[in-house]
């Protein structure tokens, strides 16, 4: 017995040195941690990659060793292995798939303990060729559908796919007619056509890392037989399969295609519930992002055209691999104690969790209960302490947790929370003395007031956790208070001074309020304190503290005297409702009080709007009622919004007024075949309140259409063609499934109506071909809407012309006459209205010069029933030939008989010289040297003048036959501006400009402006493009 107990001695002592010295380490030791985790790895067989590495990396003190395991068997790093260590990563070396494919996991430990990482697949892409036999030709006759199978080589992973036509690069463009399947390679071509004759070859590619390699393989010739126009109904080629399984996060794609003539359009839905906003694609796929569990159903691929349709349907299937929802974490842990961890995941199927030790499997023990995602350790001891982990798996994927367990072993110890020194208490109120000192196992704890041992009273508590509390405290109870601890490593303690104060005290509490949401509103709160303390006020609102700062200027302090601590609060709203409580707090105690505030306004949101009793136009709505907010429910109002719009939108009711104590009603004037969602609004006499959230969204039932298409109309196109043209009808109006148009026509005064069945919503015109139609013949045309519940209404009958034609007569008496060096005038006669094929649009002039051909003439178009033109840009004293034709929208007819005409010759081009002004009186005499016409210019038949006293003024038109003019001036006379032109019958000279200056009533002469600047030069020219313009103005 006694050599026992020294036994215990001694391990007690080395236990407690042990503890010493790792408390005195600086640096405290923990198991590996993984930082970095090897990965999924794909090596392409043939690169010229010699090596492959897996990384390993763990944060570990002592620092980690690294082993590696492949399919559980530890590897041997041998000195001249293929296999060797860099760090922690595993680098191998030429790898080789029959000898290094499989699953690789590291292992890290140091002498805490060792964890294993998740497991990671190294596995080798490859991409044979195409089998070298000939493939065999394929006949079909032209108009039908026709399918190549691709045959893809042995590979891994998969592969894209594409197909050439006769040779590279020539890829077939996926065009709604054609398609290649990414699931098998194959191509579907819907209605084959002459252009599909050739020779095709499936390219198939793979991708591994930044590795691209591509095969193709041998051609297989299409011959066509002779064309069947016969149109028949789709029949689905390409299906996806009737069970897809996915894994949540990733994308799906289906893939559907038909063949047919017409070639069919596809159509996707969701038997089971809407659209997502996660489906993006083409006709022939589908594709949803981020497949979710939302996502699992029934999924209907519909192919149409006009004689018929195919449907094909199959489900996808969502699984998830492992994910974490609960895990372990370090955790510190007396000696003796009881431990429960416990892993929970999430996954489907439903992950099983198993544990592992210092890397290896944990079974039950004597001590250890392992029951699925839970351990539990009964009186724990020293060897318990190591690296655990939890690993959750299902054939998805395997995830990983791990945590480090410290069982301690530790006498009683105060250094780092001693009993507080220095300990305030209030009279006749209560003191709280925590004693928590560091200790492994718990410690047993006693209380002393000086000598006194104290034990439990009617004023005096020691709880389980060692706390000692004082009640009704008086001035006898100051003194020292220690606190003793200890466990069978060692004893302890720690000594404080109560000293005992005034009591805290509310003088004026706070007085319950019922006001209106906007309102203000201050309530009271004053106290009495220990004048050797300081007081604060803090305010709770239903014991949530209230933090001023982040009250957005809701609530502020009202007085800032000590003994004051008034809340006011501004703008009152709903949220500001409550049991509002005002504490007068010192260091040594606390008084509180409290008031209730109720805040009136409009009500809350209406809960579990539900929509049932589904109609064409009408749906039953039954909701809860929401809070008043102390002002009676007055009315409800319902509001819906469609996928088509998010603005939400008052509905019509049945009640039209729904009273406040209702929690059901019809909703109306519905849209049939229409996505919805509905929320209910509460009012009362201070307003409308929030809404309901949005009921599920449903989908109203199919009618036939109520509105016929607008926006009939038409023309144009080929001869022997009616082209009629509609507005397509939008999805609010189309009331069902199957959606398209019925035209009705004919020729304007005939007795029999033609039909016409247009399919799909987004049809907008339709031409009718016959060679019977006659330009420019009016067809009476009415339409109508149908879908698969029936036929729409008829619109009113609207004109439309068939196909026009060039005009067929020419304009008669056609005349030109040249008006100035480069413009000439022209007119002629209209065609009669009976020689019309179509809408008259205007007339065509064209021009050309004498010697050149027609065919290069200018030409000029008018718009309109005008009968004359005013052509510019000629060339002087040049002989042109004009004709005449008229245009319409089908082209132009042909042309009148052409008439000549002969521009004049240009003005001199030298500008009137050496200009001089006299001064008498109120007059201005202003001479110049005249201009000679050259025998290449027009005659001189007289001079235009621009007078401009300042450049505020309007300018003056002179016109003079000889080469002066006398011009009335005011007497304060100063300055003016002036330009002067020849003019004749080739049009007005480039303009010579002078400023004149009074100078005391003598003649100043001027250089001509045009050879030599004149003072002001600046401002004479601004002024002269004005002037200019302006004589253009006034000539016309």
């Amino acid at each position: 017995m006694g050599s026992a107990a020294g036994f215990v001695r001694t391990s007690l002592a080395a236990i407690t040195l042990l503890v010493w010295c790792q408390a005195q380490s600086s640096t405290r030791s923990y198991g590996p941690v993984f930082e970095e985790q090897p990965a999924h790895t794909l090596f392409p067989e043939g690169s010229a990659e010699e090596k492959v590495t897996l990384a390993c990396r763990a944060r570990a003190s002592p620092p980690a060793t690294y082993r590696w395991k492949m399919n559980g068997t530890e590897i041997k790093m041998e000195p001249d292995s293929r296999y060797r260590l860099v760090a922690g990563d595993l680098v191998i070396s030429n790898p080789v798939k029959a000898k290094d494919a499989g699953s690789y996991q590291c292992v890290a430990s140091n002498s805490r303990g060792t964890v294993v990482s998740r497991e990671a697949s190294l596995r080798f892409g490859f991409l044979q060729e195409f089998s070298a036999e000939e493939r065999d030709p394929v006949k079909i006759t032209e108009g039908w559908g026709v399918m190549f199978a691709c045959s893809p080589p042995p590979h891994y992973p998969g592969l894209s796919y594409r197909w050439l036509l006769n040779e590279f690069p020539n890829f077939i463009p996926a065009d709604g007619r054609r398609f290649v399947s990414q699931t098998t390679g194959n191509l579907y071509i819907a209605k084959t056509e002459a252009s599909d004759l050739g020779n095709y070859s499936c390219f198939a590619t793979s991708h591994i890392d930044f590795i691209t390699k591509s095969v193709f393989s041998k051609f297989s010739r299409l011959s066509l037989a002779a064309e069947d126009a016969r149109q028949y109904a789709p029949s689905i080629k390409a299906r996806f399969p009737a069970d897809t399984y996915a894994l949540a996060g990733q994308m799906v794609t289906l893939e559907c295609f038909a063949f047919g003539n017409p070639v069919p359009r596809i159509k996707w839905r969701k038997l089971d519930g809407s659209q997502s906003s996660k489906w993006i694609g083409s006709e022939p796929l589908l594709q949803i992002q981020d497949v979710g569990f939302e996502d699992e159903g029934t999924y209907e691929c519909e192919a149409e055209n006009i004689k018929g349709r195919d449907t094909y349907q199959g489900r996808i299937i969502i699984q998830a691999q492992p994910e974490w929802l609960e895990v372990i974490t370090d955790t510190e842990a007396d000696i003796g104690s009881d431990l429960r961890w416990s892993c929970v995941a999430a996954g489907k199927p439903r992950p099983a969790v198993r544990w592992l030790r210092d890397g290896q499997p944990l079974t039950p023990q004597n001590r250890i209960e392992v029951s699925g995602g839970e351990l539990r350790f009964s009186k724990l001891v020293l060897e318990d302490s190591g690296m655990y982990q939890c690993v959750a798996e299902n054939k998805h994927g395997t995830v990983y947790a791990s945590a480090e367990l410290t069982v301690q072993a530790l006498a009683p110890d105060f250094r780092l929370n001693p009993v507080k020194r220095l300990i305030p208490a209030a009279r006749s109120g209560k003191v709280i003395i925590p004693c928590q000192p560091r200790a492994a196992p718990k410690a047993t704890i006693l209380w002393t007031k000086g000598t006194e041992l104290l034990i439990n009273s009617s004023r005096v508590t020691i709880t389980t956790d060692g706390t000692l509390i004082l009640r009704n405290i008086s001035k006898s109870d100051e003194g020292k208070y220690t606190c003793f601890a200890e466990n069978f490593m060692g004893k302890a303690n720690s000594t404080g001074i109560l000293s005992v104060r005034d009591a805290t005290k509310i003088t004026l509490a706070p007085s319950s309020a019922d006001i209106n949401v906007g309102e203000n509103l201050t309530l009271q709160c004053h106290a009495s304190h220990d004048p050797t303390m300081d007081l604060t006020f803090t305010w709770s609102l239903d014991d949530f503290p209230i933090d001023f700062d982040k009250s957005e200027g809701h609530y502020r302090r009202a007085s800032m005297k000590e003994a004051i601590g008034d809340l006011s609060i501004f703008n009152t709203q709903l949220k500001h409702s409550g049991r509002y409580t005002c504490t007068a707090q010192t260091v040594v105690d606390s008084a509180s009080e409290a008031a209730t505030l109720t805040v009136r306004g409009p009500p809350g949101p209406p809960g579990g709007v539900v929509v049932r009793d589904i109609s064409d136009s009408t749906v039953q709505l039954s909701w809860s009622r929401g809070f008043d907010n102390h002002s009676p429910i007055a009315r409800y109002i319902v509001e819906a919004r469609t996928l088509l719009s998010s603005n939400w939108k008052q509905m019509r009711t049945n009640p039209v007024n729904i009273e406040g104590n209702a929690e059901t009603a019809q909703v109306v004037n519905l849209i049939p075949w229409m996505d919805y969602e509905f929320r209910v609004l509460a009012s009362n006499i201070l307003g409308v309140g929030e809404p309901s959230l949005p009921s599920s969204k449903i989908r109203t039932k199919e009618a036939a259409p109520t509105v016929a298409p607008s926006g009939l109309s038409g023309g144009g196109g080929a001869p022997n063609e009616l082209i009629i043209n509609w507005t397509p009808t939008l999805r609010d109006y189309q009331n069902g499934d199957g959606f398209g148009y019925i035209l009705s026509f004919r020729k304007k005064g005939t007795e029999g109506w033609l039909t016409a069945r247009v399919p799909h919503a987004e049809s907008l015109h339709y031409v009718y071909r016959n060679e019977s139609i006659g330009p420019y013949t009016p067809f009476e045309v009415k339409i109508k809407a149908y879908n698969r519940k029936g036929e729409g209404p008829e619109s009113l009958t609207a004109i439309v012309y068939s196909a026009e034609e060039e005009p067929k007569v020419a304009p008669f008496r056609v005349k030109a006459k040249a008006v100035l060096s480069s413009e000439m005038d022209v007119s002629w006669e209209p065609i009669e209205q009976g020689d019309m094929t179509g809408v008259l649009l205007g007339y065509e002039i064209r021009y050309w010069k004498d010697g050149d051909k027609e065919e290069a003439a200018d030409r000029v178009r008018t718009a309109g029933l005008v009968t004359s033109a005013h052509v510019t840009g000629l060339h002087p004293n040049t002989k042109y030939h004009v004709s005449v034709r008229a245009y319409n929208r089908a082209g132009t007819g042909p042309p009148s008989p052409s008439t000549n005409v002969t521009t004049t010759k240009p003005p001199p081009k030298r500008p009137p010289g050496n200009i001089s002004w006299t001064f008498s009186g109120s007059t201005v005499n202003i001479k110049w040297d005249p201009v000679v016409a050259k025998a290449d210019e027009s005659a001189v038949t007289g001079y235009k003048m621009l007078y401009r006293q300042d450049s505020h003024s309007a300018p003056t038109l002179f016109l003079a036959s000889k080469n002066q003019l006398d011009i009335p001036v005011p007497e304060d006379f100063t300055h003016a501006f002036v330009q002067i032109r020849v003019t004749g019958p080739g049009g007005d000279g480039i303009p010579a400009e002078v400023h004149i200056l009074r100078n005391s009533g003598t003649s100043m002469m001027v250089e001509d402006s045009v050879t030599r600047p004149v003072p002001h030069a600046v401002t004479i020219t601004t002024n002269s493009l004005v002037l200019v313009a302006l004589i253009r103005y006034l000539e016309l």
